[in-house]
C-alpha cells in the first residue's frame, strides 16, 4: 500500500502508462533456410550409392518399402523440417509476446478509471478555488462596506488621495533639505551670539531646526489636519491647533532672532535664557538688525513649508487614505487570486487534454500494430507452409537422384514404388488464431475507450467553462452593498 500522499493523480497514471515501452524486445524475423539439394546429395553420396545398389539389384524388384539409403534421405528431410518448425515456433512465440505486450486490457482498465477521476479532480480543484475566492470576495465586500459607510458618514464624494512611494520619498526629501538648510542658516546666524563660534552655533542650530521643521511637520500631519473633518468639535480642534501652531512658529523664530542679537559678553553668562525671555515679553518685535528679520522670515517660511508638507503627506481627510488602501489591497488580492485560479485551471485542463489525446492516439497506434502483428503472424504461417512444400520438393528431388542412379545401374526392373512421388507429412500448428469476432471486439473496445476519452475531454472543458463562470458569478453572489441611509442624513453620491 502506498504511503499517504504518494498516490499518483489520474493524469499522472495515464502518462505513466503511455511512457511504458511497447515491447520488452523486438527481435528480427529470420527467413526459413531453403534446403540445397545438390549439397545434400553430395553429402549423402546418392549417385554413387544408387549406382552401387542398382548394380547389386537392390532393392529387389518386388520391394514395397524404401531401403536404408532412402530412409537416410527422409531422416535428413525430417530433421530439416523439425529445424524449420522450431524456427517457426520461436517466431510465433515472438509475435504472441508482442501482441501480449500491447496490454490492451490494462490500458482499457486504467483509462476507464483514470479519465473520469481526472474530471472529478478537476471539478474538486475548481470547487476549492471557488471557496478561496468566496472568502476573498467576502473580505472585499466588507472592505467596500466599511469604505462606503465612511464616505457616506463624512459626505465624501471624491477618491482618496494616496501618496505613491515616489511622492513619499519626495516629501521626506523636502523635509530633509529644509532641515539641512535650516541647520546651516541657524548655525551661521547664531554663531554671532555664541562664544563657540560656528561650532557652538551649529549645536544650537540642530536643536532649533528639529523643533522648527520636525515639530511643524507633525503638527500639520496630526493636529492641523483635523480642520478637514466634518465633525464640528474635531474641526474646532484643528482650527485651534493651527492658531497654536502659528503662535509656536512665530515665538520659536523670534526666540532665535533675539538669541542672535545677544552680545557675546552676555552670552558668556548663565542667564542667556532669562535675557531672551525678557526681550520676548517686553519687546518681542524690537529687533535692531535687519539680518535678524531675515533670519526670522526664513525660519518661519521653512516652518510653514514643513507644516504644509505634513498636512498633505496623506489624504487631507484623516482616516480616509487607510480605508482606501485596504479596499484597494482587498480588490487586488481578489483579482489576482481569480486570475491565478483561472490560469491554474487552464493549465490543468491543457495537461489533462494533452494526456487524454495522447492516450487516444496511443490506442490507435497499438491497434494498427496489433493488425500488423496478426498479418505478420499469418504471413509467417504461410511462409512455413510454403517452406514445407519446398522441403517436400527437395525430398522428392533427392530420392529421384538416388533412384535414377539406381535404375541406370540395374539389370532387373526397378521396384514399383520408385514411380510413386514422396509425400511428406505436414506439420500443422494448432494454436488458436484470433478469430474475427475477437478482433472486432478489440476494435469496439478501442473505439469505446477513445469515445470515453473524448467525452472526458469535453467534460473537462465544460467544467473549466463552468468554473470560470462560477468565479465571475461570485461578484453577483456578493455584490457591492450601499450603506444604509440611517447612518447619515444625506445619501451617498456615487461617482464612476
Amino acid at each position: 500500500m502506498s504511503a499517504p500522499g504518494t498516490r499518483q493523480s489520474p493524469i499522472a497514471r495515464i502518462r505513466a502508462l503511455l511512457n511504458q515501452p511497447t515491447h520488452h524486445y523486438r527481435p528480427a524475423t529470420t527467413v526459413f533456410l531453403d534446403l540445397n539439394v545438390d549439397r545434400v546429395a553430395d553429402q549423402l553420396e546418392l549417385v554413387a550409392r544408387g549406382s552401387e545398389r542398382g548394380a547389386e539389384g537392390r532393392p529387389s524388384s518386388d520391394a514395397q518399402t524404401m531401403d536404408d539409403i532412402e530412409h537416410r534421405v527422409v531422416e535428413r528431410i525430417e530433421a530439416h523440417k523439425q529445424d524449420a518448425h522450431t524456427i517457426y515456433l520461436d517466431h510465433l512465440h515472438t509475435y504472441d509476446e508482442r501482441i501480449t505486450a500491447l496490454s490492451f486490457e490494462e490500458r482499457f482498465a486504467t483509462i476507464q478509471q483514470a479519465a473520469p477521476e481526472a474530471v472529478g479532480d478537476f471539478r474538486a480543484e475548481a470547487t476549492v478555488g471557488r471557496d478561496e475566492l468566496f472568502v476573498l470576495r467576502r473580505r472585499l465586500n466588507e472592505s467596500e462596506m466599511e469604505r462606503e459607510r465612511f464616505r457616506a458618514r463624512h459626505r465624501i464624494e471624491r477618491p482618496a488621495r494616496l501618496s505613491s512611494p515616489g511622492k513619499i520619498i519626495l516629501k521626506i526629501g523636502v523635509l530633509a533639505i529644509l532641515f539641512i538648510i535650516e541647520v546651516v542658516i541657524n548655525g551661521s546666524f547664531l554663531a554671532k551670539a555664541n562664544i563657540g563660534g560656528l561650532l557652538g552655533g551649529a549645536a544650537q542650530a540642530v536643536t532649533f531646526a528639529a523643533l522648527n521643521i520636525i515639530a511643524s511637520f507633525f503638527w500639520g500631519m496630526v493636529l492641523v489636519r483635523l480642520v478637514n473633518r466634518r465633525n464640528f468639535f474635531l474641526k474646532l480642534i484643528g482650527i485651534v491647533s493651527f492658531l497654536a501652531y502659528l503662535v509656536f512658529a512665530v515665538t520659536l523664530n523670534l526666540t532665535l532672532s533675539h538669541l542672535r542679537e545677544i552680545p557675546p559678553n552676555i552670552a558668556l553668562s548663565d542667564n542667556v535664557g532669562q535675557v531672551v525671555l525678557h526681550r520676548l515679553l517686553t519687546a518681542p518685535y524690537a529687533l535692531t538688525d535687519v539680518n535678524s528679520w531675515v533670519f526670522f522670515s526664513i525660519g518661519f517660511i521653512f516652518s510653514l513649508i514643513a507644516m504644509a508638507d505634513g498636512l498633505m503627506f496623506f489624504d487631507p481627510y484623516m482616516g480616509y487614505a487607510g480605508l482606501e488602501r485596504r479596499w484597494i489591497e482587498a480588490t487586488r488580492l481578489f483579482a489576482n487570486a481569480r486570475s491565478e485560479l483561472i490560469e491554474r485551471l487552464r493549465d490543468i485542463r491543457e495537461d489533462a487534454t494533452e494526456a487524454m489525446n495522447e492516450a487516444a492516439r496511443d490506442l490507435s497506434v497499438r491497434r494498427s500494430e496489433y493488425d500488423a502483428l496478426l498479418q505478420g503472424r499469418e504471413r509467417l504461417a504461410q511462409r512455413f507452409a510454403q517452406h514445407q512444400n519446398q522441403i517436400e520438393q527437395a525430398a522428392r528431388a533427392l530420392l529421384e537422384i538416388y533412384r535414377e542412379a539406381n535404375r541406370k545401374a540395374r539389370t532387373t526392373p526397378a521396384p514399383d514404388y520408385f514411380a510413386k512421388a514422396y509425400v511428406m507429412e505436414r506439420i500443422t500448428y494448432t494454436a488458436a488464431e484470433p478469430d474475427s469476432s475477437a478482433r472486432e471486439h478489440l476494435r469496439k473496445m478501442i473505439a469505446d475507450t477513445q469515445e470515453l476519452l473524448n467525452q472526458q475531454i469535453k467534460a473537462i472543458h465544460e467544467a473549466f467553462d463552468s468554473a470560470v463562470k462560477t468565479y465571475r458569478e461570485i461578484d453577483e453572489l456578493l455584490p457591492e452593498k450601499k450603506p444604509e441611509s440611517k447612518l447619515v442624513g444625506k445619501p451617498e453620491t456615487r461617482r464612476g
